[in-house]
């Protein structure tokens, strides 16, 4: 069985050709084009700009894609991101994908693109000469064995990104339990607003983990948000309050605007670095313990972070019996190759999957959406 799947949640556009041989998957291509550069002098994704680019990418990525793969067999399945996401973007896709499979007389499945996280982490996917740009693609790459996926479960995932951050409980395969989240601001969103307000270019959690590791991260005592709380869910929009009234001078112990020199830069970055991932892992430990699954996973974009990686692999492996898995960070940003990864082990797994003649995109979307 050949998937195509298209990703066009947020500001990235996806396009991965994979290939399932009994249970092992094969990596035939994944394209990836970026559109940073275009958001940049905004700090932050503009919508319809997005919308735009994806418009003249998928075309392109298409036609690559023909290029370079050996289509003498067209897919045997379409999967494309319905939600969540923004609204402009998931619909450019959705679009993009009823056409396609309409010329190419082809079903097209619906995935949620929070499970695309989950599951290029759960199957492991070793990529060679993986870069993210409109002109390279990983070939003939292979997944672990699909029949080694039922035993991973029950699964504790951390998801944190620039629009999610989630703790979710998988019993089994397909169950979906949100069992935190964020009641503000995602962590991925605080590490972007804080790197604005502290001179620091988009993304900002690239550039404040770079910064952070030239800095004292004790240096500034910032709140630790719901970090005692009785619950798992988080928020991150008071740590953020909180770094503005310090930059501004307006606490008691900093009651002067801060310059903002590359010291300072450098230890406030590390300070909210720590702040945020000191929460990220007490809530994921404390849900683990509660849980006792077998497996964790970290996925989404800020997954990619390495104090987070480090900090909580190290508390992971105090629990007995919990394997911890890290995804490779270069598939943790948004990627196609994950959406056809979880429509693969869904539909393999899980059969029948709905193929929905009326498809749409659902910008709300939520993993435990019946």
């Amino acid at each position: 069985m050949k998937i195509l799947a298209i990703e066009t949640s947020c500001d990235e556009t996806g396009l991965a050709l994979i290939e399932g041989k009994g249970d092992q998957i094969n990596v035939l291509a994944n394209l990836v084009s970026s559109q940073i550069e275009t958001h940049r002098p905004y700090g932050g994704v503009v919508p319809n700009l997005a919308k735009r680019e994806h418009q003249k990418t998928l075309p392109l990525l298409w036609q690559q894609l023909q290029a370079t793969c050996d289509m003498g067999q067209v897919p045997d399945l379409i999967a494309v991101t319905n939600g969540p996401g923004l609204a402009p973007c998931l619909w450019t896709g959705v679009n993009f994908a009823q056409e396609l499979a309409k010329k190419l007389n082809k079903p097209l499945v619906s995935i949620n693109h929070l499970k695309g996280h989950i599951y290029v982490a759960l199957l492991e996917p070793q990529i060679s000469n993986f870069e993210f740009r409109i002109s390279k693609q990983a070939l003939n790459s292979k997944s672990k064995k699909l029949n080694e996926l039922k035993s991973q479960f029950p699964i504790l995932s951390l998801i944190v990104s620039g629009g999610h951050t989630q703790l979710v409980y998988s019993k089994r395969l397909g169950h979906y339990e949100i069992i935190g989240e964020t009641l503000d601001d995602a962590a991925g969103e605080a590490f972007d607003k804080v790197a604005k307000l502290i001179g620091l270019g988009y993304p900002g959690g690239p550039e404040i983990s770079k910064l952070a590791i030239k800095g004292n991260p004790l240096r500034f005592n910032l709140p630790r948000p719901m970090l005692n709380s009785k619950n798992f869910d988080f928020s991150f929009s008071g740590l953020k309050t909180a770094v503005l009234y310090l930059v501004k001078g307006m606490t008691p112990e900093h009651n002067k605007p801060l310059k903002l020199t590359q010291k300072n830069k450098a230890d406030l970055a590390a300070s909210f670095e720590q702040t945020v991932v000191d929460v990220l892992v007490s809530k994921t430990i404390a849900a683990a313990k509660e849980y006792n699954p077998k497996t964790i996973i970290l996925g989404g974009g800020v997954a990619a972070n390495q104090n987070l990686r480090k900090t909580l692999k190290q508390h992971t492996d105090k629990l007995e019996n919990i394997r911890m898995i890290l995804p490779d960070p270069k598939l943790t940003t948004d990627n196609a190759l994950m959406i056809a990864l979880a429509a693969f082990a869904e539909i393999k797994l899980l059969k029948p999957l709905k193929n929905p003649a009326d498809l749409k995109a659902e910008p709300n979307l939520r993993l435990d959406q019946k």
